[in-house]
């Protein structure tokens, strides 16, 4: 195994090793255990391919921050060139806050946190929000289900992560509400869509 630490511009990848049943739940009742397995594998890989153009382009080290299956699969699936973690225990806000504080310690200036739902991220779109974090303090990316597909950060900040209902419409807003607050400069990327209900499956 690669023993690899994070660089200054350092790019995190949330998500789930896709053991059917356990994966893409919401998505079960339209694909069945395997195809929502299928899905959440093949858009997996779909990201880390265009993370893979990222890197051609600027030195960013990748970290996969995983639930489910264990490292040994992880590395199997995904290769040995990656940063592996285990999400650990707490709700979405307290493992992405985790995250940070993790790659922050380990002398990462440019820290960004992504899923693996958003099937129009794309290397372009990575490479606009490490530009836009050389500027500001933090970067958004929106989805259009009231949620963000992509959260960028300069340092750690726990506030950002705390008292929001995830999984709800109101994600988004409630993080720029706190990021006033804190008087935070904001970058804005453009807004896509993501999967994770049979009503965003294409028909």
């Amino acid at each position: 195994m690669i023993s690899l630490k994070p660089s200054k511009q350092h790019l995190i990848i949330f998500t789930r090793y896709p053991e059917p049943g356990k994966t893409k739940t919401r998505l079960i009742p339209a694909l069945g255990d395997v195809g929502a397995a299928n899905l959440q594998k093949q858009m997996t890989e779909d990201t880390i391919s265009q993370v893979r153009e990222l890197q051609k382009m600027s030195k960013t080290s990748v970290e996969i921050r995983f639930t489910g299956g264990d490292l040994q699969v992880m590395v199997n699936w995904l290769g040995n060139d990656l940063l592996y973690q285990f999400q650990g225990e707490g709700d979405l806000g307290k493992r992405m806050e985790r995250s940070l504080i993790n790659a922050f310690n380990q002398k990462a200036e440019r820290v960004i946190i992504i899923g693996t739902d958003c099937p129009d991220l794309n290397s372009q779109i990575l490479i606009t929000a490490f530009e836009q974090l050389e500027v500001f303090n933090l970067v958004l990316g929106p989805a259009l289900d009231g949620g963000y597909y992509l959260i960028g950060l300069q340092q750690p900040i726990a506030e950002l992560f705390m008292n929001i209902s995830w999984g709800t419409a109101q994600v988004f807003v409630k993080t720029v509400e706190i990021a006033q607050k804190l008087n935070l400069s904001i970058g804005y990327l453009q807004s896509l869509a993501d999967i994770d209900r049979p009503e965003d499956l294409n028909p």
